[in-house]
């Protein structure tokens, strides 16, 4: 049976503006095996990117309990949590969040830095990651020379640069033409497939959600 990577128990989520309290997740149980690929569907406001934030540490649950590769991760405070977060979660976005005056090479490098990896290994690293997303030869191109597909796979490439144990993707596909998002998606799946990558992809395209193994739809902050 594969290890049990993700589980949330009766995680809720609220924000609060003055003394109005606003539930965004309400009693989230969900458990994900490790080498599982989850597509996470449902209409905009319904908490999909709050979930993903709490699985990557980026918020903190009101209630419940968030274990994520054997951390209840609620409970670490921001150092411990920044540590664990660079270790165990890669994030992809849907606005790729690329740095414009660093080339590819220079923004997958980006987490590295953080890391005790010398030169030569971060290089090593980064040849890896970038040739996996078929991007060996636009290492030293900047965001604006390439195309809205390729900077998404240059953000894939920071994501995995650092062989993290999950990865995170909020909308990847999103602001992509449809064939650059079937790409996007293909590369999340041979990523799955080949690299045994546990992934989770918040996402409302249907198509998109097809190369999952599981989906789930969250609808007013419920879990089906």
């Amino acid at each position: 049976m594969p290890e049990t990577l993700v589980k949330l128990s009766n995680v809720t989520k609220s924000y609060y503006r003055d003394s109005l309290e606003i539930p965004v997740l309400t009693d989230i149980d969900l458990e994900i095996s490790a080498g599982e690929f989850l597509a996470l569907m449902g209409p905009s406001g319904s908490g999909k990117t709050t979930l993903l934030n709490l699985l990557a540490g980026i918020d903190r649950p009101t209630s419940g309990e968030v274990i994520v590769a054997g951390e209840n991760i609620a409970k670490l405070n921001e150092g411990a949590l920044a540590k664990w977060r660079s270790r165990h979660i890669g994030l992809v976005f849907q606005f790729y969040n690329l740095i414009p005056v660093l080339t590819a090479y220079e923004n997958v490098e980006l987490p590295l830095l953080l890391t005790d990896l010398s030169k030569k290994e971060r290089r090593k690293h980064v040849e890896t990651a970038l040739s996996i997303v078929g991007l060996g030869d636009r290492m030293d191109h900047y965001p604006r020379q390439l195309s809205g597909g390729q900077e998404q796979r240059v953000a894939i490439a920071r994501a995995i640069v650092s062989d993290p144990t999950l990865i995170l993707a909020d909308e990847p596909t999103g602001d992509l033409d449809k064939h650059s998002a079937e790409e996007i998606m293909t590369l999340l799946s041979r990523l799955n497939s080949e690299f045994k990558k546990t992934i989770i992809v918040v996402t409302h395209d249907p198509r998109a959600a097809e190369k999952a193994h599981i989906i789930r739809q969250l609808d007013k902050g419920e879990l089906n």
